[in-house]
């Protein structure tokens, strides 16, 4: 089987790495994987899958676009033309789109293609820029505009972020393309995404629920220097990590908190930007973003909790990680993040209550970490993850 995943990258960030991972297992399987991506660089051991689309200037002048004219999503014309052809000469029997938001791709460009080849097209969602008409996440400002049609965006300022509102034309060309495919599935990695796909122009599509899966060969219990090199060796650690830090990421909540905790804790985060390293406090320690899986699981394996306090999130694979390495979880109860810490007998409290995320810190330090069983551990394993993909590819096949 020839399979063609695209998303905005490869191999790095959490998105990048479902895509490798699926590449890995059906590529030992026998299977021809390639993956399409747009930005960013590609880590070597990953090359052979990676097809770019367009270039890096390319995504500059999309993203001026949609700063101009409200347009993610509809510039990238001539990049995505010329994609286009190589897929006809690559003819794949699946098509697996992932993120296809990030100023690289021509939305309509593509899904005319897609209607016209009746390819059978899976489609992951991670976040819910395919049903609004501007933002990837509504959330946090409790947004329900998307139901009926999207208009007056109240987020027009955050990712795509633009200088105009055009929420009501876009809303109406991603409907119009979104909805002319006829063999399409959408897939969730949370009950909560899928429920408000259920809700959106998107309900008359296949809607199931695939639960994300990580690498156990990397994500597990890590030795390695961190607390030495920190001299931190007598503390207890409290983590997080994110991709991009902002206030809707807790980086303002993790601020309080270094408040509220006693000499007894360090709070380290991994993600940070050196203007947001001088906002940390004497009992934080700022590290930049890593796509070092290894190094990463040794950090995940050194803290004694994982906290993310996320205001809006689909089914974050940094929950997996963390437990996979051990390590205990605690989360705000918000979209999808609830639903693999609730399983691994991790944590919840109510969105924004800083208290309670102290409180349950504390309660889970005492409590220490545990040893995952083996059901456990195949759970969320990539292996059981791929297979449902896998599964879905051939039935979509027969329709």
């Amino acid at each position: 089987m020839k399979i063609l995943m695209i998303n905005s990258v490869c191999g790095i960030r959490s998105t990048g790495r479902i895509c490798t991972d699926i590449a890995e297992v059906l590529d030992k399987e026998g299977h021809d994987v390639k993956i399409a991506y747009g930005r960013e660089n590609v880590p070597e051991r990953f090359k052979k899958y990676a097809v770019k689309i367009g270039s890096d200037f390319g995504v500059k002048l999309h993203a001026v676009r949609s700063r101009l004219f409200d347009a993610s999503g509809f510039g990238s014309r001539i990049a995505t033309k010329r994609f286009i052809k190589w897929v006809k000469s690559y003819d794949p029997d699946i098509i697996h789109l992932h993120n296809i938001h990030g100023y690289y791709l021509n939305i309509e460009i593509l899904f005319d293609y897609l209607k016209a080849s009746e390819k059978p097209v899976v489609w992951t969602l991670h976040d819910c820029w395919a049903f609004t008409g501007h933002c990837s996440h509504f959330d946090f400002v409790g947004c329900e505009k998307w139901k009926m049609g999207c208009v007056d965006c109240p987020q027009k300022l955050t990712y795509p972020k633009s200088f105009v509102d055009r929420s009501s034309r876009n809303y109406d060309r991603k409907k119009r393309a979104f909805t002319s495919v006829k063999n399409l599935s959408i897939v969730t990695p949370s009950h909560w995404l899928a429920d408000l796909v259920r809700e959106s122009y998107l309900a008359a599509s296949d809607v199931l629920v695939v639960h994300n899966g990580i690498n156990l060969n990397v994500f597990k219990p890590t030795d390695g220097n961190f607390r030495k090199e920190h001299s931190i060796e007598e503390k207890k650690i409290l983590l997080g990590v994110a991709s991009v830090w902002g206030k809707r990421k807790g980086f303002d909540d993790f601020i309080k908190m270094s408040q509220m905790l006693d000499d007894s804790y360090r709070i380290v985060l991994v993600g940070v930007s050196e203007q947001q390293k001088e906002k940390l406090h004497g009992n934080m320690i700022g590290i930049n973003r890593t796509n070092n899986t290894k190094e990463l699981a040794h950090i995940y394996t050194t803290a004694d909790v994982f906290v993310n306090p996320t205001y809006e999130d689909n089914y974050p694979t940094v929950n997996l990680e963390a437990i996979a390495c051990g390590t205990p979880v605690i989360t705000y109860s918000t979209g999808g993040s609830p639903e693999a810490v609730r399983e691994y007998e991790g944590m919840t409290v109510p969105k924004g209550d800083v208290d309670a995320l102290v409180n349950g810190i504390y309660t889970l330090t005492r409590g220490g970490k545990r040893t995952l069983n083996n059901a456990e551990l195949n759970s969320m394993s990539v292996f059981n993850f791929v297979e449902e993909y896998y599964d879905i590819y051939n039935r979509s096949q027969t329709v």
